[in-house]
Order: structure tokens, then sequence, then C-alpha cells
């Protein structure tokens, strides 16, 4: 006999399931990849580094989704009202609490990975806190949410033997501008009016950047690379700009995934095993956008 879940049991079940939504896992992927491509370019070592890094980035992310719904509650009873707050799954002074408890503990592990990595942390700290309170009332936040990615990738090489490269600040710069561009994108999912056509060519800049930055025996990964980036963006662009029946969030959800490819591509001379990492990062996003809307 099969005995039915207690009310304890579906009350826990349905918290994991908020909290999942709130701090919208699904992306957690690819911010780890981030973490991965920023530590391999700042010549990677001080392994023992990495598991502050991952938690306290991680922990700064949810923070950030967070206090997000907590900025956009008015928004989201208007045209969202299956978000969290709006539908009562949450309270909004839980939310305000959680996420400023979650943004200073992710800076205070990052302060275990030394000074100039918690001080990058800090700075990183304010930008989502600053993005999340304007970033319905400014046009060009979208900015703002590229240069939070982009200083994952400085937090992540500071953590690194070689410490904050060249190459990491313009790899950093090159996912900014991707996020930048899918970010204008994803303004348009919550409300009607013609989809911007312009943002699809910032999606181009890690491509430029790898092909330009790659020579030699690497070019050739590179070049095989930025194929994989090009038709996996063409695919999700597919869903919105050629079709009768746009779906702008199936598009956002598949750039954010795609976000594990630009980070590939951005360590385009790493060994195989740390590619495979990445493409089980990259399934994972995809698994869990099943279960936790990525926007």
């Amino acid at each position: 006999m099969i005995t039915p879940p207690s009310d304890n049991t579906l009350l826990r079940v349905a918290s994991l399931r908020t909290f999942l939504i709130l701090g919208r896992v699904s992306n957690l992927p690819t911010l780890w990849s981030n973490c991965l491509a920023g530590w391999w370019l700042g010549g990677g070592g001080n392994s023992e580094m990495l598991p502050f890094l991952f938690a306290g980035v991680t922990l700064l992310y949810l923070g950030g989704m967070c206090l997000n719904d907590a900025f956009d509650v008015e928004f989201d009873r208007q045209h969202r009202e299956e978000r969290p707050i709006p539908s009562g799954s949450i309270s909004l002074a839980t939310v305000w609490r959680s996420g400023f408890a979650l943004l200073a503990a992710g800076a205070g592990l990052l302060f275990c990975c030394g000074t100039i990595t918690g001080g990058l942390g800090l700075v990183l700290a304010l930008c989502i806190i600053l993005y999340d309170a304007i970033h319905k009332a400014i046009a060009f936040s979208p900015v703002l949410m590229g240069l939070c990615r982009c200083f994952v990738y400085l937090i992540s090489a500071s953590t690194a033997t070689l410490g904050v490269t060249g190459w990491a600040i313009w790899c950093g710069l090159a996912l900014g501008v991707y996020v930048v561009g899918l970010s204008f994108i994803a303004r348009r999912e919550s409300v009607r009016g013609p989809l911007p056509r312009w943002p699809v060519a910032l999606l181009g800049a890690p491509i430029v950047l790898a092909l330009l930055m790659n020579v030699g025996d690497f070019r050739q990964a590179a070049a095989l690379l930025s194929l994989v980036l090009v038709l996996w963006i063409v695919r999700c662009l597919r869903r919105t700009f050629w079709t009768n029946a746009p779906n702008v969030p199936l598009t956002i959800s598949g750039l954010l995934a795609g976000i594990v490819f630009v980070d590939w591509l951005a360590m385009a001379d790493a060994p195989h095993k740390m590619g495979f990492a990445l493409i089980m990062l990259f399934a994972g996003a995809l698994v869990f956008q099943r279960f936790a809307p990525a926007t």
C-alpha cells in the first residue's frame, strides 16, 4: 500500500520549488562555467580556492535574483502574476531579507580567496543591487547586466596563479557584450511591441574576439567552437525572429544556456577534460530549465 505524502512533505516540496523559481537556478550552470573560464584565463592553479569561488559567486547570484523580484514586485503584479511574490508563495519581506543576506554571505566567502577577490566581489554586489533597482526604468540597464557577468570573469581570474590577465579582461568584456545583446532582446518578453534586431549583432562579440586571439594550433579549435556557437544562436533566434508565433522566453532561455559555449570559446586552448565539464554544464542548464524558468 502506497502512503500518500504528508502535508509537511508537500509544504517542503512547494517551498523548494518557490526557491528554485525565485533564484532562477537554471542559470547557475552558466555562472559556474563563467567561473571556470575566468579561472583558466587567470592561469589556473590554486585549486583550493575554487570551492570558495563557486560558493561565493553562487550566493551573490541567488541574492541578486531575490532582490530582482523584490524590486520588480509592482511590475510582476501587473504583468507576471505567476512569479513567487505576486502569487503569494513567499512574502516580500522574506525576499528582501534573503536577498541581502545572500549577498553578504557571498561577498564574505570571496574574501576567503584574498583581498582582491573580496574587493571585486563587493563591486559585483553593488552592481547587482544597482541593476535590480533601476533595470525597469533605465534603457541602458542591460549594460549593467553585462558588466556583472564580466566581473565574474575578473573575480575568478583573481583566484588563479596569474591573477587578472589581459585575456581575462577582454574575454569578460566579450561575454558582457553577449549578455547585453540577449538582455535587450529579453526586455520585450513581458511588453508588447516590435522586437529590436540590432542587439543580435552584439551576440557575435565573443566570436570576433576568439578568432582574433587564437592563432596557430588553437585557431582550428576556435573556428570549430565559433561555428557551434553560431549554430546555437541561430537556432535560438529562429524561435522569435523567423516565425509567425514569436516565443521570446524560449529564445532567451536558449541564449542564456549558450553562455556556456561563450565560455568554452574563451578557453579554446583548454584540455579536453575541461570541454567535457562544459558540455555537462550546458546539458545541466537545459535540464534545469525544465523545472525552473530561466527568466
